[in-house]
């Protein structure tokens, strides 16, 4: 499982990386792998605000539709457009393909670095 040291990681299998105060949030290795092939995606649309912890979209795999939660909250600046055509992006690279990019963060919920995402993720193994 991949697990790369420089992003930030919520409970709920999203990550976090932050570069000039705007965030890109994408679904984790873990969670990739977890739901299987992704066959679509649902986010918001640009403008649209967004709270930590709270769902902002979903994704629907060949197993089941999972919830997207934001690990910050702020306003989306952008969406990836990639992803409405081709959500199989998540499966093969799950951290090039994020899902939103976030301006005016605030309230960022409690995350976790690579090492305690890591044990999080061999709990609940």
């Amino acid at each position: 499982m991949n697990i790369p040291n420089e992003l930030q990681y919520t409970r709920s299998h999203e990550w976090l990386l932050v570069e000039d105060g705007v965030a890109a949030v994408g679904l984790t290795d873990f969670a990739q792998d977890a739901l299987g092939d992704i066959v679509f995606v649902n986010l918001p649309q640009p403008g649209d605000e967004v709270n930590a912890g709270e769902a902002f979209g979903d994704v629907e795999s060949v197993k089941a539709v999972s919830d997207v939660i934001s690990p910050v909250s702020g306003v989306v600046l952008e969406i990836n457009e990639e992803l409405v055509d081709n959500p199989a992006l998540v499966n093969e690279d799950p951290y090039g393909a994020w899902l939103i990019k976030v301006e005016q963060i605030t309230g960022k919920e409690e995350l976790l670095d690579a090492g305690a995402y890591e044990a999080h993720c061999a709990e609940e193994g």
